[in-house]
């Protein structure tokens, strides 16, 4: 029997406050090989010999219990769960048990509060109590059912200024920006939808927040001419200027800033200076008396 984990087992006795559990089919030598299953949770008609499908934890008073409750994660595999309290030593998550699963402050990536919702894992700590971590690297899985070019959502678990955002997609495979595609400013916790751009050989995602350029030219225009706008009607630097400048001041890169400009300027919405984008407003056209 194992804390933390979905099992079969048989029911051996039975009491008033409940029924005991034990492996089936194996030979038991005293309670010590059996966990108790709480009267609030024995199905009706259970009898001697019948099998149940119950999730192992741990009670208030450290007695491994068996529920018949699923559990928002088991061991070695993660969720989004919510933040119920925080305390003197870490943040409760929302188990979906009649107890909350401990995330110490050693284990959390950035600071939670009550109704926050994170990524984390599930494991067991050294003295056998099941506890929660941010630190998901670890427990995310390479096989996935995606292929390049397919759309999903993932949470943003990780940020290498060297290498990318790293992003649990579905909240289970390993993915990652690339740091040549990172134009946005992330953080730990942001959620985005994704598009997948490469299935590597070892099976992690290489991902893209951006749309495939023909669709996502025209909302990178609109942002563009928003931003235009906002400067005026005259933006200080034209579809030439360092990459740096353009993803500072509108999460693109140089080359999708280049085919937005192009399109407003084939629209007749802006015009080029050797210094400048100008929004060109165009003249309101008036009725004849």
């Amino acid at each position: 029997m194992e804390i933390g984990k979905i099992q079969t087992l048989e029911v051996v006795r039975e009491k008033d406050f409940g029924v005991f559990l034990a492996e089936p089919g194996k030979k038991r030598d005293g309670r010590e090989d059996s966990v108790l299953l709480p009267k609030k949770q024995v199905p009706e008609g259970t009898k001697i010999g019948d099998c149940l499908e119950v999730f192992l934890y741990k009670d208030s008073e450290d007695r491994m219990i068996a529920t018949t409750r699923t559990p928002k994660v088991t061991v070695g595999s993660t969720a989004v769960l919510e933040v119920k309290e925080v305390s003197a030593i870490g943040a409760f998550l929302d188990l979906g048990l009649e107890r909350d699963v401990l995330l110490p402050f050693r284990e959390q990536l950035y600071p939670l509060k009550a109704g926050d919702s994170c990524l984390a894992a599930l494991y067991v700590d050294k003295s056998g109590r099941l506890a929660a971590t941010m630190k998901v690297y670890p427990y995310l899985s390479c096989v996935s059912p995606y292929h390049t070019g397919d759309e999903a959502e993932g949470i943003v678990f990780e940020i290498n200024p060297d290498m990318g955002a790293f992003v649990a997609v579905d909240g289970r495979f390993h993915g990652m920006i690339p740091k040549r595609e990172l134009f946005m400013n992330l953080k730990p916790g942001d959620r985005l939808h994704v598009r997948v751009t490469r299935v590597r050989q070892d099976g992690k995602l290489d991902l893209s927040a951006r749309d495939k350029a023909y669709h996502q030219i025209n909302a990178d225009s609109d942002l563009v001419l928003e931003g235009i706008k906002k400067h005026g009607g005259r933006l200080p630097f034209t579809d030439k200027a360092d990459p740096q400048v353009i993803a500072k001041e509108f999460s693109l890169s140089k080359n999708a800033f280049k085919r937005a400009v192009g399109r407003l300027l084939k629209e007749g919405k802006i015009e080029i200076t050797d210094q400048n984008i100008i929004f060109v407003e165009k003249p309101v056209k008036r009725l004849k008396k």
